[in-house]
């Protein structure tokens, strides 16, 4: 499976790695793991993770021993006892959501378990639908009338690789608008459902600064500084200052300026290019440092550049890498939300393969306004982090190999 997700919603400073690693030893579970970080003061106790944490331990308790064999298809009819219900968390940005599901996971024993994050997942579905259409004799006229339905197959195949999926940044609407994925397969009617919303963003809290890393388009030569910064990280690559082609799945992303593991780009290139998470990752795979310059001030009537910006910061931030940004605003004023404005963008290919028809579609959008709004949230929280000491560290690769 292709598909993979790291931690995600950090709590701050201090993020407890060693003292995570002695939890998994010493701790049998989530709740036990949480009340050791927040002796050794890695933690404040926030009562609402602590709610979310006594559920995810319930879970973890009636996951024990629980699993699915995928040999034996009789036995799924003449089993004694149901799977237990999920559990879907959702919340504002920051607040420990996936701090507190990575608890969960790292204490489960239940076999074939994966821990997924909402790009890549819908990415590897994509190309399991895709797989499968290519593989389907074709059609004839009043022979296979009826559409070819993808979805039973993938749901199936996925099944046997994992009894239990912790899904992450799960985009609630996004999924209701494919039908047909939630009716058939596992769908949230089959979860309980809970809030953790402490109402405080702890990637916004005052952390050291990794030096400027955002700058003012407005600012006095800001291009000069900028290419000064990016000569002074080159000179310790062991390379030459060049145009670099990447392979996206079969075909060929053009980067006009890299060295190394640095990459300089126009907002432009990243975001007004008909690009995706897929491109997105492949640069996160040979960077761990870029340079994002001219970003304009982002507004739903913008909501196809905008919507690939998320993506962008959504895919660095999973993979660590470093960014160093020009924008037209300041960070806090960069996102313009406007009630109203903008055309409905559908993913045609995306329709295509769940033979959606025009009119079926019509009223669907890759997001509502709230969940625009949400994902700025959420970009915004994210940027604010990227520009800390601590991430700046953490995203050097050097010291990895």
């Amino acid at each position: 499976c292709s598909y993979t997700a790291q931690a995600d919603e950090k709590t701050g400073p201090g993020t407890p790695t060693d003292a995570h690693a002695r939890a998994l030893l010493v701790c049998n579970g989530p709740l036990e793991h949480y009340d050791f970080l927040i002796k050794r003061e890695e933690l404040k106790n926030d009562e609402q993770q602590r709610k979310v944490v006594q559920h995810l331990q319930k879970l973890h308790e009636s996951l024990k021993g629980y699993s699915i064999d995928s040999k034996n298809v009789l036995s799924k009819f003449f089993a004694k006892t149901k799977p237990p219900k999920g559990l879907y968390v959702y919340g504002d940005v920051g607040t420990g959501k996936t701090m507190v599901m990575d608890m969960f996971y790292s204490h489960l024993k239940v076999e074939r378990k994966k821990r997924v994050h909402f790009h890549g997942f819908m990415l590897d579905v994509h190309q399991r639908i895709h797989r499968l259409k290519q593989n389907l004799p074709k059609r004839k006229a009043g022979f296979m009338a009826k559409s070819y339905d993808p979805i039973a197959p993938v749901a199936a195949e996925i099944s046997q690789e994992a009894a239990l999926l912790c899904f992450d940044e799960f985009q609630v609407r996004i999924l209701e608008s494919l039908t047909s994925i939630l009716k058939r397969w596992w769908g949230l009617k089959y979860c309980n459902t809970i809030q953790l919303d402490s109402g405080i963003d702890y990637r916004k809290r005052v952390l050291p600064a990794a030096g400027k890393l955002y700058y003012l388009t407005s600012e006095a030569d800001v291009e000069a500084v900028m290419d000064k910064l990016f000569d002074e990280l080159a000179q310790k690559q062991n390379d030459l200052t060049r145009p670099r082609i990447l392979k996206v799945q079969g075909r060929e992303l053009r980067l006009n300026k890299a060295c190394g593991t640095i990459a300089d780009f126009t907002f432009e290139e990243l975001c007004d290019r008909p690009l995706g998470a897929s491109d997105y990752l492949e640069i996160s795979k040979h960077f761990d440092t870029a340079f994002v310059r001219d970003i304009p001030l982002l507004t739903i009537a913008k909501r196809t550049q905008t919507r690939r910006f998320i993506t962008l910061i959504d895919t660095f931030y999973e993979h660590k890498v470093r960014i160093i940004c020009s924008a037209a605003a300041p960070l806090q004023s960069l996102f313009l939300v406007e009630h109203g404005s903008g055309e409905l963008q559908d993913n045609r290919v995306l329709m295509d393969d769940l033979d959606l028809s025009q009119d079926s579609a019509k009223g669907l959008s890759m997001f509502t306004g709230e969940e625009e709004i949400f994902a700025f949230q959420r970009t915004l929280s994210r940027l604010t982090e990227m520009q800390t000491e601590q991430y700046w560290n953490d995203g050097d690769r050097s010291k990895k190999t």
